[in-house]
């Protein structure tokens, strides 16, 4: 079977090696145009595209797929070297671009979606991150047939993944990716037969999993301590939440929520800083942090933090 591989970043990395292991012919990968990154923002090809370079693929990068659009001159060369190659079916994972019905409508077997949840919960471009925000016991990878609308397909395959307590969106990512991998194979293995079952998706339990804006890495104390715990893992590695702190901005990697004590001062306020960590008064309990860095600094466990910085009691964060 030939396949078509439309992703960019390392979730998607992950399902394409998976499919090269398991021994699927790949003539074509599909990725966004490389984009400056790092301090010296120089261009970076995406890894997706770094995968495929090293195993020798064809890489095009088109700006816009839609044959009528902006980028038509992309569109239309894309469409010939996806026409050339002959493919049963395209695969898709955190691609970033919407496929036109000439898209969809092109492999003999359609494109075939890994989507980091259990649809129709969390549709959407950031499904680990509100997954974990929400506080939710589990997710999971559904593999879709895609259609024109936003993660609406029927659903072929799906597998739960339980979301621990400290997880974050790295680590529980990082897990998800490795499951959809293997779900794709399967799904891609059971297409080649006959034997995948398309199921509609329920029309109960639909939610939508928004791109993270920066600014809602900004802590508000005057969250619950629980809820802020959730945004911290859910926001590791991206944003990162922070605070403000002595004109600056003070990152937050790792916290626990705790009970409120006898006293409770206004959010914000350091109520106690030793070893074991900062803590901090919210809206309803204390918030410990347990991993810290200034602008500029290293991660630092909160020990290592206060050798070199002084939070004392009394001190207000965040304004």
């Amino acid at each position: 079977m030939k396949v078509v591989f439309a992703g960019t970043p390392e979730f998607a990395a992950v399902a394409l090696e998976a499919l090269l292991r398991a021994g699927f012919e790949v003539p074509l990968v599909l990725t966004q145009p490389d984009r400056p990154a790092g301090r010296g923002m120089k261009l970076q090809a995406s890894a997706v595209k770094q995968l495929a370079q090293r195993h020798g693929i064809a890489v095009a990068q088109p700006r816009g797929l839609r044959l009528d659009g902006k980028f038509a001159d992309d569109a239309a060369q894309a469409q010939t070297a996806l026409e050339a190659t002959g493919a049963d079916a395209m695969v898709v994972a955190a691609y970033g671009l919407i496929l036109p019905r000439w898209v969809l409508a092109w492999p003999r077997l359609g494109c075939l979606n890994i989507h980091a949840s259990l649809l129709p919960r969390w549709r959407g471009a950031a499904p680990i991150h509100r997954a974990i925000e929400a506080g939710d016991a589990a997710t999971g990878v559904t593999i879709m047939q895609m259609d024109e609308g936003l993660d609406t397909g029927d659903m072929l395959l799906a597998e739960r993944e339980t979301i621990r307590p400290d997880d974050t969106t790295g680590t529980l990512h990082d897990r998800l990716a490795a499951l959809g991998g293997r779900l794709v194979v399967e799904a891609l293995e059971l297409a080649a037969c006959g034997g995948l079952r398309p199921v509609p998706q329920p029309a109960e339990g639909v939610t939508y999993a928004h791109k993270i804006d920066k600014a809602e890495a900004q802590i508000d104390w005057s969250q619950p301590a629980e809820t802020l715990a959730r945004r911290v893992r859910a926001f590791n590695p991206f944003p990162g939440a922070s605070t403000a702190w002595a004109g600056e901005a003070l990152k937050v990697w790792a916290a626990e929520a705790h009970p409120a004590g006898a006293v409770a001062p206004a959010p914000g306020t350091v109520c106690s800083a030793d070893a074991t960590g900062v803590r901090v008064q919210t809206g309803d309990g204390v918030l410990c942090l347990t991993e810290l860095q200034r602008a500029g600094g290293k991660r630092l466990r909160a020990a290592d933090f206060l050798r070199g910085h002084d939070l004392t009691v009394g001190t207000r964060l965040g304004g």
